[in-house]
């Protein structure tokens, strides 16, 4: 077994990563970039190396730079994790040559996988269903139009070296398809240094179901069942699940037989995915194969117990594997959901900046220890629990640079249901201060019926947000809930504003008992709700419209995360004071509302409402990040849809368009400039 490893990456996974290694007694050793210095993984790990720049391609896929560290702190091994140069093959043969293990697959493999194009050729060899397709690559955008029409609408225009939603797009017309081809090209030579683009048939209401799969330098290899990652918003996945809630046990079995003869066909020895769309009759056909850890291990380890990081450092290190197919199980059901740097109400564009509160729910498991069993674990934890992986602390920061993910939130539970309730109470406990956050947006759709119900394909955000998320389509079960714990908190702060010591005699502060909940609409029209609060003990007892909400506090005031019983049952929302306002969350659905006395309420009304100032001649940039493309010049006219700009932020390119006609008066940024938030791009007339 080794003594020291090298992890060749950043963030969550390295953090992973690192959590492994100390349970088996192996030294570490993190690599950062000048963008990482007070990273989470440098301060875990037992040694640091600087690596260079914060962009990527100077410092986490400078394959020479790894290796100088490897060698300068003697690690015998190094762990890529995901991304980067995890499924390089160049990266992984340098390695080996170096006389270091690389922790994966072997370089082989990597490249009989790794490339889209011939690994459709591969699985067809090993008799694994493939879908129909142009498995070559394409040279130009005419010939990408050509080859689409011959497939027929839709296709899927992918990047050979694709994976995380990068260089990939979905064409229904011509159009989209040239401009899709591009887009793809750009994306793919941007992020993996390889421009190849093909083209499939896209299956529509698919489900994308992946098999996780593991093979041992001896011949043997095994799959861990299967993880539903139909959840996706823009090809990247938003929630994931094992087992999946729709295919049966002997589609089960069929697609992990397949999965372990594609896997056995190039001699695979490590922990892989072999990832396959599946139609609504339960046909299924192979998309690609993933030679590397996935983002969504961590429901494969519930289910089966299994730390699959301290299998493929044993499988690295030449053992073999410990079980046979027979042996592993299944048991229970896991979700995760990936807390992600972007704003669900401003079309999900990233958030950087500083953390200026994460406050994860309480954890009952951890990355690398065996999931508790029934009555085990802390405090005497039940079945399953909540587990949180995360490359981050309160006061880090979330750069440009890098992947917008935050963490990943991982509840597991006795069945499907389970794990739903489970991780809907960790995510109304989950606060993060300082960015955006999508928790609004993962909160409903755990709450939405079809997901649920299981009823839901890879089309369902689409299909369900078609004008995307706003706090509009989260629809809570009792919306005067929210008003009630806003009305309770009110009283708390009135109480201890009434105990302060030196207020002038017969001037002290009177709480009354009669409150108005005040809520303003963006055009300024008010809606009043009458309430009323009456304190026995520790239990609020307020009235809304006529209904009871006895409440009682567990946590303190100054708490985001506020926890307490209504009628006895456990709850957990965030009240957030605004200056004179609450805001109020709860299942994804929020309120911001201001709790003032009769007659406070009586003169607020007459207070004249500031509207916004109109915007719409100006074209702000709507995230940080770099203008790589202005489309247009000043006196030039626009129509509605027209490319205006591209920023490229978080490894992704974001096109701007024009919402209206127009013609522009003034661009204010120049190409190359990198942009803050709300910065001003162009003026129109």
């Amino acid at each position: 077994m080794f003594t020291k490893i090298l992890i060749a990456n950043r963030g969550e996974i390295a953090c992973r990563v690192i959590k492994t290694a100390k349970k088996m007694g192996i030294a570490t050793v993190a690599v950062y970039s000048e963008a990482d210095r007070d990273a989470l993984h440098v301060e875990l790990a037992d040694e640091a190396v600087f690596i260079g720049p914060a962009p990527s391609r100077e410092s986490y896929l400078a394959m020479d730079k790894i290796i100088a560290a490897c060698k300068a702190t003697g690690a015998q091994a190094v762990h890529p994790g995901y991304g980067f140069l995890s499924e390089n093959a160049e990266f992984a043969r340098k390695v080996e040559e170096e006389g270091i293990v690389f922790i994966g697959p072997k370089h082989a493999s990597i490249a009989a996988m790794g490339d889209k194009i011939e690994s459709k050729k591969l699985a067809g060899a090993a008799k694994v269903n493939t879908i129909p397709g142009h498995n070559a690559a394409i040279d130009t955008a005419e010939n990408a139009v050509a080859i689409a029409k011959g497939i027929g609408y839709p296709v899927m225009i992918k990047a050979s070296a694709g994976g995380g939603g990068k260089g990939l797009r979905v064409a229904f017309d011509d159009r989209s398809a040239f401009e899709g081809f591009t887009s793809c090209r750009n994306e793919a030579r941007n992020s993996f240094g390889d421009d190849r683009v093909f083209i499939e048939k896209f299956v529509e209401e698919p489900r994308h179901i992946e098999i996780q799969v593991l093979g041992d330098a001896h011949g043997h290899c095994v799959y861990l069942h299967e993880r539903e990652c139909s959840i996706q918003r823009r090809h990247q996945k938003v929630i994931e699940e094992a087992p999946s809630p729709f295919i049966s046990d002997a589609t089960r079995k069929a697609m992990g037989e397949q999965a372990v003869q594609l896997a056995k066909a190039v001699n695979y020895q490590s922990a892989g995915t072999v990832e396959f769309v599946v139609g609504k009759d339960q046909s299924f056909y192979f998309l690609e194969m993933n030679t590397r850890l996935q983002v969504e291990h961590p429901v494969t380890e519930c289910i089966t117990g299994l730390d699959l990081v301290e299998q493929m450092i044993r499988v690295a290190a030449g053992e073999p594997l410990a079980f046979t197919q027979e042996q592993i199980p299944r048991k229970g059901w896991a979700i995760e959901c990936r807390i992600n740097a972007e704003d669900p109400l401003r079309s999900f564009l990233p958030s950087t900046g500083r953390l200026v509160a994460f406050e994860p729910p309480a954890q009952t498991m951890m990355a690398s220890l065996p999931v508790p069993a029934e009555g085990e674990g802390p405090q005497g934890a039940t079945f399953g629990g909540i587990r949180v992986d995360t490359g981050v602390h309160e006061g880090g920061e979330i750069p440009m640079f890098y992947d917008s993910m935050i963490c990943k939130l991982i509840a597991y539970g006795t069945d499907r249901l389970d794990a739903i309730a489970k991780m809907r109470d960790a995510l109304d406990a989950f606060v993060i201060q300082g960015i955006s956050s999508n928790i609004p947006f993962q909160a409903a759709l755990l709450a939405h019926p079809k997901f649920v119900a299981g009823d839901f394909n890879t089309g369902f955000i689409a299909e369900n947000y078609p004008q995307g998320f706003t706090r509009a389509s989260v629809k809570h079960d009792d919306p005067n809930f929210l008003l009630a714990l806003a009305v309770a908190t009110n009283r708390r702060v009135l109480a201890r504003s009434a105990g302060i010591a030196g207020q002038l005699r017969g001037h002290e502060l009177q709480v009354g008992e009669h409150f108005i909940v005040v809520q303003t609409d963006a055009d300024g029209t008010r809606h009043e709700t009458p309430a009323s609060v009456a304190v026995a003990g520790d239990v609020f007892n307020v009235a809304v419209a006529g209904r009871a909400y006895p409440i009682r506090f567990t946590r303190l005031l100054r708490d985001t995360a506020m926890h307490g019983d209504l009628n006895g049952q456990p709850f957990c929302a965030q009240v957030e004071r605004l200056m004179l306002a609450y805001r109020v969350t709860h299942h994804g659905a929020q309120v911001e509302v201001r709790v003032l006395s009769p007659r406070a309420a009586q003169l607020n009304a007459l207070m004249p409402f500031k509207a916004p100032p109109d915007l719409s001649k100006f074209l702000l940039s709507p995230m940080p990040g770099l203008l790589i493309d202005v489309a247009v010049t000043a006196g030039q006219t626009v129509r509605a849809g027209e490319k205006l700009a591209v920023i490229e932020a978080m490894k992704m390119e974001n096109i701007l368009i024009a919402a209206h006609d127009g013609v522009v008066s003034a661009v204010k940024a120049a190409k190359g400039e990198s942009l803050s938030v709300d910065q001003v791009i162009m003026e129109f007339q």
